[in-house]
């Protein structure tokens, strides 16, 4: 099997094939952290965790994931709250890592941090310059879009019709309107370093390109990050690392997620809809939100609404209800020992397909919970938690999940278990009325009674 992915670059469905089989690269946007993390800086870093265990199935990866640490809003939040700038980003680093881990996603082989990158920011935009991409212009230093002919040719936009990116303002110190900054100047009460060019600070796209070459090299396999980061943030950025590397491809593959919505409104401080990744875990689980993300294709559109943490919760009990009925506890990752399904894999691999990939991990669920072979069943099992861990679930301790309540307003496994057996006990004695009536209430709880030839098994339907 080969992996095809949809390359924005080409706006084509291609086959994967890395330049250096033996060191697969792969870059992602991370956070700009001067808030806490909300549900569509969430979506990007769970899709490219499923990308990463995918890639490691075959390759050696080198996943790299950037934090910008210095940026306009974070000075601004610094300053309102009174406070150094890296004690803001400390807190929020923190907070973003602890948020993502929550949802399953794996650590980065590397999370470079723009701070620790000045002397490379500066040694890139010095190349610019001495090779006429870049001027100096009124303490600021910038890029000549003119320079690049190929402008333009990632977003799909057309040189001639671009306005300046988001970010800057169209100023008269450009010799074009679209052409943007590398370097700007820091007044005294604002973060900054020494620079050929004076006190200043790095431009945002910069800080990308500087990070790539100093982690990856000059040209990288697969380029990540969300739809809206296209233009101008990654046309930007492919524009000056390929005129920095004398015409070098930057990224072979460009991958793009799409945006969440919030009940079909765009998700937005002033709409005040904005979800915030530590108050859904009050309400959820933090498997259940990442099932909720990768729950559709990764390139559409997303609308988040309170079906989509129900519809999650219900798939993974039934995919914990397997393992629970076929005696499979070991947690641990079971790709050491047990290939996952082909159906998975191939679904995975046809531009990480996960909603696919999910489609046949619930299948597998049917089929277990039809085999009455206990050994036949446990096999399935196994299969199971071995699909379900390249999409970064059903990894918990069955006994776990189910003795953790639905936070959305269920029963723990507990309390569910002492009603069953109330139930039983009430059957057992001909008091059938009794045990209708616990059916019933387990029903407005959430939870579904089965009367199998195995026994009374239950399970939750909301």
């Amino acid at each position: 099997m080969a992996l095809y992915l949809h390359n924005s670059f080409t706006g084509s469905r291609e086959k994967f094939e890395p330049a250096d089989p033996e060191r697969v690269t792969m870059y992602v946007c991370g956070p700009t952290v001067y808030s806490f993390a909300h549900i569509g800086n969430a979506r990007p870093a769970v899709v490219f965790d499923v990308f990463a265990r995918l890639l490691r199935r075959k390759y050696r990866l080198v996943y790299v994931r950037n934090i910008t640490d210095v940026d306009d809003k974070i000075n601004m939040a610094a300053k309102e709250q009174g406070i150094d700038i890296s004690l803001l980003t400390s807190k929020y680093i923190a907070a973003y890592q602890e948020d993502m881990a929550s949802l399953g996603v794996l650590s980065p082989d590397i999370e470079p941090r723009v701070t620790e990158h000045i002397p490379q920011i500066i040694n890139l935009i010095t190349r610019l310059i001495d090779s006429g991409h870049a001027y100096r212009a009124e303490r600021h230093v910038v890029f000549s879009v003119e320079s690049y002919p190929a402008y333009g040719r990632l977003s799909g936009r057309n040189p001639a019709e671009l306005v300046a990116g988001a970010r800057v303002e169209v100023a008269s110190y450009k010799r074009h309107p679209n052409d943007f900054v590398l370097w700007k100047p820091s007044e005294p009460d604002v973060v900054g370093w020494d620079s050929p060019w004076g006190r200043g600070r790095p431009g945002w796209h910069m800080e990308c390109s500087a990070m790539v070459e100093a982690h990856l090299g000059h040209t990288i396999d697969i380029h990540g990050g969300g739809i809206d980061l296209v233009f101008p943030h990654h046309e930007n950025e492919n524009a000056q690392s390929t005129c920095a590397h004398r015409g070098e491809t930057f990224a072979r593959y460009w991958a793009h997620n799409g945006l969440i919505h919030v009940n079909s409104q765009k998700m937005a401080k002033s709409v005040g809809n904005v979800l915030l990744i530590k108050d859904l875990l009050e309400e959820e689980s933090g498997e259940v939100i990442r099932l909720g993300l990768l729950a559709t294709h990764y390139r559409q559109p997303l609308d988040w609404t309170a079906d989509v943490l129900k519809e999650a919760r219900k798939k993974l009990d039934r995919i914990y209800g397997v393992l629970r009925e076929s005696g499979v506890t070991d947690s641990k990752q079971p790709s050491s020992r047990l290939e996952p399904p082909e159906a998975v894999v191939r679904a995975l691999e046809d531009d990480v397909n996960t909603p696919l990939a999910l489609t046949e991990l619930l299948a597998i669920t049917r089929d277990a919970n039809r085999t009455t072979n206990p050994k036949q069943r446990r096999r399935k099992a196994e299969l199971l938690r071995a699909g379900a861990w390249l999409l970064g679930i059903g990894q918990r301790d069955f006994r776990s999940w189910f003795g953790t309540s639905n936070r959305l307003g269920g029963l723990d496994e507990a309390a569910i278990v002492a009603m069953v057996k109330e139930r039983e006990v009430a059957r057992g004695t001909g008091n059938y009325a009794e045990a209708d009536r616990i059916r019933e209430q387990l029903v407005e709880h959430g939870v579904m009674i089965e009367d199998s030839p195995r026994g009374v098994r239950w399970r939750r339907v909301n």
